[in-house]
């Protein structure tokens, strides 16, 4: 009934598995991969035609985490997978980029990938075993797909690179001074195709190693897809792509001076207009059957495609009439706005972030519902595209797939730096609004972060800039690396490139590739090009700094103690009674944490120190020999009891209140009295003995001093 192909290889420290044949059978492709107990099935379909008029690739990418691959229940009122989650769509993209770029040019029919994670070890990370099992799917579909592909991931530590690392090595890295990178590497078996990374401050030299590293990694892992496909694999779907050099001829005849013109002029705006311009001055020219030929809107991308490529290749001439390792002219401000606890904008020629920091305590924390555990996060940041970023008119609604993707390529660059939560007790927010844009607006995010975030007072390690580059390669080999590109060098361009970093190193690198003949010597040119741009931008950030730093007025302050863990339970009391008390009494927030760390946070300062008396009176232990100030809460013959220390009551007796007899407390004394207590000692079953005679009750100072040297 089934005819199962399945294949298996060692790899790293785990056994990989692809298997096909049984499940999902009416796919075109289904592939489950397991790596230790992580197994993801991928299931592929394609259109077997294009849909008419179709003026671009529609392929799309979905990844899926089941709870039950982890024996968890989802969370929520409706106990049900619901909308993606981040780390879904950022997988599903981490899965689309480099498998985009190879399937034959021209190819438009409709593609669907789906990866379900059906098993996880919380061992494995699903996410490079869902790449692999997509491009295993993608190979024995028939689809025109050029790969396979593969993909890893890489730590580091000590100096070495470490395969596949297991997922709790990678969870928070800012927590783990040991790893110093998360990288993930997909690539073909001659080319690195993309590249995602968080690190922390990596040299070029070795962000370059991981790479390397990575690509010899996968090379097992292609050779295990192509052998499944040998015995798997479905008859390939019979395309051709479209011939319209005929048609391409009559376009460049027709307007390549106008387009070469329109690509002449400077300003974004009316570049745009004047490359509209010149693509209907083209198509005034054109038959009508060379208007309704569906490879029209091909052939003018082609045409704008040469003009820009060869102008630049050969002449070394941009767009905008920069050099190719020349940045856009910078302006930075902070502290532009006045209620927000930090503020900056950041300007690189017409790419512009307003960028805000606030600051929360730990009741801002995001709560995250995860495969592999529930934990919290206190560094957010969120990037927002509207419409009017780009002079368009659009829809708005919820983040896409995009921002998304941006803002956690700008929260990889910044986190590497953050201080400790130690040192500073606050949940961190950066909202990035994107008011204009041409060009990398996931970078100008980056140091629009940085500022705003040392505007609030942040004391961040080192500032964070970021820079993206480009790259034009011919058939020939020749080719010219761009730094700070822009909207239209990266869309007609073969690479993205990505980095950020502080002065010492890279804290995030992304690449996206569109052919496959980038070589590590391309790789290292555009790495050393990035760092000279990046230090450009960084001095340009810190002339803008030198009024910045002040903590907000508007900020919440927060103080930090740490307590014994066996103490947690008076703190916080029966079912929550004493925190609840300390938190009315004295105005501030508290939170605790499991190990004993309790941060209090309020605007005022007296609430703070309210709260952290009262905890402190709770857990810290009387000295023996001590003087405390008191109140009298009863008076009985023998005595008095006093409150000294928190809720503890002590016993003066009688003979220990002044320096004469007295016939009963209640001469001297009386409920409800301020008094000073020396702590004498515990009798013999632990009862607190207190003395007042040898005490100054006006000052609190000891007097027995003085009798003693007589």
């Amino acid at each position: 009934m089934f005819n199962e192909v399945k294949k298996s290889i060692q790899w790293g420290e785990e056994t990989l598995t692809l298997e096909t044949g049984k499940i999902a059978r009416q796919a075109d492709g289904t592939v489950i991969a397991t790596l230790g107990e992580t197994s993801v099935m991928a299931n592929v379909t394609f259109a077997k035609a294009q849909k008419p008029g179709q003026d671009f690739f529609p392929l799309t990418v979905h990844y899926q985490e089941k709870y039950y691959a982890a024996g968890k229940v989802p969370g929520g009122f409706f106990k049900r997978e619901a909308r993606p989650t981040e780390k879904e769509t950022l997988t599903a993209r981490l899965i689309d980029r480099p498998i985009r770029p190879l399937f034959v040019p021209g190819f438009k029919n409709e593609v669907l990938v789906m990866c379900t994670v059906l098993s996880h070890d919380l061992v494995n990370d699903p996410d490079v075993v869902a790449m692999i099992a997509a491009s295993a799917a993608l190979t024995i579909s028939g689809a025109p797909f050029r790969g396979p592909i593969a993909g890893c991931r890489v730590g580091f530590v000590d100096g070495e690179y470490i395969l596949n690392p297991e997922v709790d090595d990678m969870q928070n890295l800012r927590s783990n001074p040991e790893q110093r990178l998360d990288l993930v590497v997909a690539g073909t078996k001659d080319a690195v195709m993309m590249v995602e990374s968080e690190a922390y401050e990596l040299t070029e030299d070795e962000m370059l190693g991981a790479v390397t590293f990575a690509h010899e990694q996968i090379q097992p892992v292609i050779d295990l897809i192509i052998d499944l496909a040998e015995d798997a694999a479905k008859e390939p779907f019979e395309f051709n792509a479209p011939d319209y050099s005929a048609l391409f001829a009559a376009v460049k005849s027709a307007g390549e001076d106008k387009m070469r013109a329109a690509y002449a002029i400077t300003d974004k705006q009316e570049r745009v207009a004047a490359v509209s311009a010149a693509k209907d001055d083209i198509k005034a020219t054109l038959s009508e059957d060379q208007l309704a030929d569906e490879n029209l809107g091909s052939a003018l991308k082609k045409l704008e495609s040469s003009v820009l490529r060869g102008t630049v290749v050969k002449e070394g001439k941009r767009i905008d009439g920069r050099a190719l390792d020349q940045v856009r002219p910078i302006v930075c401000e902070t502290g532009l706005l006045p209620r927000t606890h930090g503020s900056a904008l950041f300007t690189r020629g017409e790419t512009q972030g307003l960028v805000v920091t606030t600051l929360g305590t730990g009741d801002d924390e995001q709560f995250i519902d995860a495969l592999h555990g529930n934990f919290k996060s206190n560094f957010l940041l969120h990037y927002n595209f509207p419409p009017y970023s780009v002079g368009e008119v659009g829809r708005v609604g919820s983040p896409g797939r995009r921002e998304i993707g941006h803002g956690k390529l700008a929260w990889r660059a910044l986190q590497a730096v953050l201080p400790a939560a130690t040192d500073f007790p606050y949940t961190i927010r950066i909202v990035s609004e994107i008011t204009e844009s041409n060009g990398s607006s996931s970078m100008a995010s980056v140091c629009g972060g940085s500022l705003s975030m040392m505007d609030a007072g942040v004391p961040l390690k080192a500032a964070v800039a970021g820079v993206a580059m480009g790259l034009v390669l011919e058939d020939d080999g020749e080719f010219a690396i761009l730094t700070d590109i822009l909207g239209d060098e990266d869309h007609l361009g073969d690479m993205d490139f990505k980095v950020a970093g502080t002065e010492a190193g890279i804290t995030s690198l992304q690449m996206d590739i569109k052919v496959a003949g980038i070589t590590p010597e391309i790789m290292k040119q555009a790495l050393a090009q990035a760092k000279a741009g990046r230090l450009h931008i960084l001095g340009e950030m810190n002339k803008s700094l030198s009024g910045a730093g002040a903590f907000s007025a508007h900020a919440p302050r927060i103080e930090t103690m740490q307590i014994p863990v066996d103490k947690i339970r008076e703190v916080i009391g029966s079912g929550g009674k004493v925190i609840r008390e300390i938190v009315e009494m004295s105005g501030a927030k508290v939170d605790i944490n499991d190990d004993g760390i309790i941060k209090i946070a309020s605007a005022n300062g007296e609430a703070i120190q309210k709260a952290y008396d009262m905890i402190y009176s709770i857990v810290a232990e009387p000295e023996e020999g001590k003087v405390y100030k008191g109140k009298v809460v009863k008076l009985v013959d023998f005595g008095a009891f006093v409150n000294f220390f928190g809720k503890r009551d002590g016993l003066v007796h009688v003979s220990q209140i002044e320096n004469r007899r007295l016939n009963h407390p209640s001469d001297v004394l009386k409920e409800g009295q301020d008094v000073y207590v020396k702590l004498l000692g515990f009798d013999d079953r632990g009862k607190v003995r207190l003395g007042m005679k040898m005490v100054d009750q006006t000052t609190g100072e000891e007097a027995v001093a003085e009798e003693t040297a007589e």
